[in-house]
């Protein structure tokens, strides 16, 4: 590429948590060998995530010449990301785009919000490579299970009313739940030894479904996910005693506000998230990787935008055949492009970059004078100003995430 390149192709990072589906079955790194052909994917190997910024860990690279996207993005900051970028966000690529494919729960997490995450950086930069928040979106490209925020408290409060094995999580004398009651019965929950949790999962297995309600559910996920990190692990208790369990379709969206407790279950998402790679995990995983259970619990937020299913989902607006997920962030949109056969679509001109990747079917785009193969699995960065015009004859799904 030159100076003048402003349309380029990456090739992203593919990594390999347990959580992650294994061999050709994922879709991440399906993907990714569209446009990394001599990468060998192994099937007795784990393929979670598919990256495709410019953060250190896991990062893009231009396709043409195997240069850091980083590296090209500092030496051409102006063309490249923009005076948005740069006086307001940070001057450097302020979103982390993703592929994630899903066999089974990630760690049930938060992300620190940017003070926290400023004094985590600064005591343990190892574990905690940046000083930035990490709010996120996750959009479905197929069938996606997801914990997300907080159940009504109404709806909590029952269900510990009506099961007594639950009340000794409860601080004594309380009647009437708040957001605090709510926070204790979660520091509870993930600080209880292992004999306490085998013996609570063991009475929540043989609840009846009129002490259960509308949550009957729980009977059905609990083996799911002790068949997956065994009786014992607290996350299991928080997951379905008092977060939001949703079902999401192809094209359903959710938001994670930083401090917003999650863990995603199952499903293929495109992710994107502020820069950041910073994390507290508490459950779904060995107790050796879970954080500081009082910091956790302590740094948990209860925003309205976490405390039902309806408040969880990201809402779309429709641009011609192009969907818009805004976040209320600064530092992203999403685009959602879907093309039937034989269909075209403009994508207007940014403040800021954007980079896109092709999640189904194939075209052509004419972006800066230039036209370019579009596959499934191109991945390409776009500078600010730049007017994208897509064509397909077959049909194509692309995902942008862009500086407004």
């Amino acid at each position: 590429m030159t100076r003048t390149d402003r349309v380029f192709q990456l090739v992203g990072s593919c990594n390999n948590y347990p959580w992650g589906k294994q061999g050709e079955k994922s879709l991440a790194v399906q993907l990714h060998k569209k446009t990394d052909p001599n990468f060998e994917i192994k099937n007795d190997e784990f393929y979670s995530e598919l990256w495709f910024g410019d953060y250190p860990d896991f990062p893009a690279r231009v396709l043409e010449t195997g240069e850091l996207l980083q590296d090209v993005l500092q030496k051409h900051k102006d063309e490249l990301l923009g005076k948005k970028v740069i006086e307001e966000l940070g001057g450097q690529l302020p979103f982390l785009p993703k592929i994630l494919s899903i066999a089974k729960a990630l760690p049930l997490q938060i992300h620190p919000n940017k003070e926290l995450a400023a004094k985590l950086h600064k005591k343990d930069p190892e574990n905690f490579t940046d000083p930035n928040h990490k709010p996120e979106i996750a959009v479905a490209l197929s069938k996606f299970e997801v914990f997300a925020g907080w159940k009504p408290l109404e709806e909590v409060q029952l269900l510990f009313k009506r099961l007594g094995v639950l009340r000794q999580f409860v601080p004594a004398g309380i009647e009437d739940w708040s957001e605090l009651t709510l926070r204790e019965v979660t520091r509870s929950l993930l600080q209880a030894d292992e004999k306490t949790v085998k013996s609570v999962e063991e009475a929540l297995a043989k609840a009846s479904k009129e002490e259960l309600g509308k949550q009957t559910y729980i009977l059905d996920l609990l083996p799911r996910l002790q068949d997956q990190y065994g009786a014992t692990d607290n996350g299991s208790l928080v997951a379905l005693l008092c977060m939001n369990f949703l079902v999401l379709d192809a094209g359903d969206a959710i938001y994670i506000p930083a401090d917003g407790i999650h863990a995603y279950l199952s499903g293929d998402i495109v992710e994107c998230m502020a820069r950041s790679n910073n994390v507290l995990n508490a459950g779904f995983c060995p107790p050796a990787d879970r954080n500081n259970i009082d910091m956790f619990a302590d740094t948990l937020t209860f925003k309205p935008s976490t405390r039902s299913k309806d408040s969880v989902i990201l809402p779309s607006q429709d641009q011609g055949k192009v969907k818009i997920y805004k976040p209320p962030m600064s530092e992203f949109d999403m685009l959602r492009l879907s093309l039937f056969q034989g269909e075209g679509e403009d994508i207007e001109a940014h403040r800021g970059p954007g980079v896109m990747i092709i999640t189904h079917g194939n075209g052509t785009m004419l972006a800066d004078g230039k036209t370019f193969r579009l596959e499934e699995g191109s991945i390409f960065f776009v500078a600010p100003g730049v007017k994208v015009r897509i064509d397909s004859p077959g049909g194509l799904e692309a995902h942008m995430a862009v500086v407004a």
